[in-house]
C-alpha cells in the first residue's frame, strides 16, 4: 500500500465519523465522498476483467458494497433543523457497517502487501480469478457501491426528513 492509498482509507473512514455527531448535510457531504471515488477510479480503475470469475468477484464484493452502504445510509438519523439544512447523525450501526467495508478493504490491502500474496494467489488459482486486477477492481467497486449508495440514500432521505423545531427551554419558576 502506498502512502496515498492509506490518505484515501482515512478520509473514506472519516465521512461517516464526522457524522456521528450530528452534522449539516449539504452539498460538500455529497461532494466529499463522491470526490474521493472520482479520484480513486481514475487512479485504480482501467480495465474491467472479465475472464474466468472475475466479474463474478467483482459483482459479489460490489453488492456486499451496496448492502453495507444501505445499512448505513439507513441506520443514520435524518432530520431538518426546521430551516432549510438536513441534519444527520450516524449511529453506532452506521459507523459500524461503515467500518466493516473500509476496514475489510484496508485490512485486505495491508495482508496482501505484507505476505498474503502467495495464499491470495493460490485461492484465486483454484477459483478461476485471472488477475490481480480483479480484485483491485472488486475493492474498488465494493467501496463505490458503499459511498455512493450510502451519500444518494441520506440525499433522498434529507430531502423529505420532516422539519423539527428546537424544543422550547422553559425555566422554572420559584
Amino acid at each position: 500500500m502506498t502512502f496515498t492509498d492509506y490518505l484515501l482509507d482515512i478520509a473514506l473512514l472519516a465521512v461517516v465519523f464526522r457524522q456521528v455527531r450530528e452534522s449539516r448535510f449539504g452539498r460538500h457531504a455529497v461532494l466529499l465522498p463522491v470526490g474521493i471515488c472520482v479520484f480513486v477510479g481514475m487512479h485504480y480503475l482501467r480495465s474491467l476483467p472479465t475472464a474466468g470469475n472475475d466479474l463474478l468477484l467483482i459483482a459479489l464484493f460490489s453488492a456486499i458494497g451496496v448492502a453495507l452502504g444501505v445499512v448505513s445510509a439507513m441506520a443514520t438519523h435524518v432530520r431538518r433543523d426546521g430551516g432549510k439544512q438536513a441534519l444527520v447523525k450516524a449511529g453506532w450501526i452506521a459507523a459500524g457497517a461503515w467500518v466493516l467495508g473500509m476496514g475489510f478493504r484496508f485490512g485486505f490491502s495491508l495482508w496482501t502487501s505484507h505476505g498474503g500474496d502467495p495464499a491470495l494467489a493460490r485461492f484465486s488459482a483454484s477459483h478461476d480469478i485471472t488477475s490481480a486486477a480483479a480484485w483491485t477492481d472488486a475493492l474498488v467497486l465494493m467501496a463505490f457501491g458503499e459511498v455512493f449508495v450510502r451519500t444518494a440514500i441520506l440525499w433522498i432521505r434529507s430531502r423529505r426528513a420532516p422539519a423539527v423545531e428546537a424544543p422550547v427551554q422553559e425555566f422554572a419558576t420559584v
